[in-house]
């Protein structure tokens, strides 16, 4: 199953490009063009296009925002020059990506924190889960181990010692209440609420579903020590791009932080 999603997502990634990508490359080579930036529509572009109304001006900061809803497309892009950024994504993804595709994007800031959650239209907390119970989580290596430890941090289930971020279903030591895993492309999982009995949902995608993390999830990843921010990455050699150094600092700064914070209540986490 999880070959078939990953070969797929690269082939509806490639028709994206194509069709999506087409006329961005003028404006995101050289340095004096537009800055032309990568990211999924919740939260990362709406907090880009935060920028781009509110602050880009006054530092002489041409900025585009071009959404994307999957999880390849925008290192793809970035890789090839269709794009100059992207803003999507967390260490451990661009760690696994990079390995497994021989790009060579790295990050420039990290943003903000999307934290990762578990849901349910059928229970109200995770014990009422009853046994034999199908969870859904998502395909891709990095966030099916993240979805698995989050389970495994809130007693549903053990995992092997150091397992780390390539944990799967088969690594799993204890499984008291015998719940059976659904693999999905991370953008699914929040749409299959109504035929599995719990989900683990990406903060992003859980936003755009009009889950708030926050109040919503039956258990939610804390915020301490989280490996997992998001943040805005390059192609490497472009990280001292002017264009790059002022969105970064845009991105960081205090207007944006209450930004994050009034808009989504604790749904998303300022990093900074």
């Amino acid at each position: 199953m999880r070959n078939t999603a990953k070969i797929t997502t690269a082939v509806l990634a490639a028709g994206a490009l194509t069709l999506g990508l087409s006329a961005c490359g003028a404006g995101s080579s050289g340095t004096d063009g537009p800055l032309i930036v990568a990211a999924s529509p919740v939260p990362h572009a709406e907090i880009l296009t935060y920028v781009k109304d509110n602050l880009a001006k006054k530092e002489g900061l041409d900025l585009q925002v071009k959404e994307f809803t999957d999880y390849v497309t925008p290192n793809t892009a970035t890789q090839d020059g269709s794009v100059g950024a992207n803003y999507f994504q967390n260490q451990p993804y661009l760690d696994d990506f990079n390995k497994k595709n021989g790009t060579d994007i790295v990050p420039v800031v990290t943003v903000h924190l999307e934290p990762l959650g578990l849901y349910s239209h059928k229970v109200k907390k995770a014990d009422d889960l009853k046994s034999g119970a199908t969870v859904a989580i998502p395909n891709d290596t990095v966030n099916e181990a993240r979805a698995l430890k989050l389970l495994a941090a809130n007693g549903l289930i053990t995992l092997k010692a150091g397992v780390g971020n390539e944990a799967t279903p088969s690594d799993i030591t204890e499984n008291p209440k015998n719940l059976k895993f659904k693999e999905l492309e991370a953008a699914q999982t929040p749409r299959s609420l109504d035929d599995v009995d719990a989900a683990v949902v990406n903060g992003n995608y859980a936003i755009e579903s009009d889950l708030k993390p926050s109040k919503d999830a039956l258990v939610l990843e804390s915020p301490k020590n989280n490996p997992y921010g998001n943040f805005l990455a390059v192609k490497k050699g472009n990280e001292d791009d002017p264009r790059v150094k002022k969105l970064a600092k845009l991105l960081t700064s205090p207007e944006v932080k209450k930004f994050i914070q009034d808009k989504y209540a604790g749904s998303v986490l300022a990093s900074f």
